[in-house]
């Protein structure tokens, strides 16, 4: 590969989200940690509920996030199995906020006209201290179970998350996020909603 190649992969690639240091992880029930779960449930909430606005206002500008895709690897090889040069999403704050406006205010987001009803079952949540003071590394995990149209059969999407959450003015701000899906090969017909 030459070198114009290799930079343009970078290019692709996500920021890292910060190291975990299990020294710092955050005690369950701490008030910082319980703030933090009570955000990530109301997240969820605001999602489930198509409250795409009041979403948006809780992303940092300076937003990263991004669905990696997965390979399946033999055992000895599973740190491989994440590939974050080829995306489901790669998105950013504008492009997330356009996304969202196509949702919302116009007619061609036929693929979610008339839109999924989704639940987001958010468990197993870690926070971590980062080395910057108003920003937290946040773990979990979520199940989402998707119905579209009348039928009876519903989509289960697991993954995980990897998070960054910066409290800015008093408030919660995503400014990153990497969804881990379980699937190499979705079950679901497409990614018109947000993990």
């Amino acid at each position: 590969m030459n070198q114009a190649m290799l930079a343009e992969l970078k290019l692709l690639e996500p920021t890292p989200v910060p190291p975990v240091d299990s020294t710092q992880r955050l005690p369950v029930g701490s008030d910082i940690y319980n703030e933090i779960v009570m955000h990530l449930y109301d997240e969820a909430e605001l999602l489930d509920d198509l409250r795409f606005s009041e979403w948006l206002e809780t992303l940092a500008e300076d937003l990263e996030y991004n669905v990696p895709l997965r390979h399946t690897r033999p055992s000895r090889e599973t740190d491989k199995s994440v590939i974050r040069t080829v995306q489901h999403m790669h998105d950013d704050y504008p492009s997330m906020r356009l996304r969202l406006m196509r949702l919302t205010d116009t007619n061609s987001a036929w693929g979610e006209d008339p839109p999924s009803r989704c639940r987001r079952l958010v468990s197993n949540i870690r926070a971590y201290i980062t080395s910057n003071s108003n920003e937290y590394r946040v773990d979990s995990y979520m199940l989402l179970t998707r119905s579209r149209f009348d039928s009876d059969a519903f989509d289960l999407i697991p993954c995980k998350r990897h998070d960054v959450l910066r409290r800015e003015n008093g408030k919660w701000k995503l400014a990153r996020r990497e969804v881990i899906l379980d699937q190499a090969v979705l079950g679901t017909p497409n990614l018109g909603i947000f993990l």
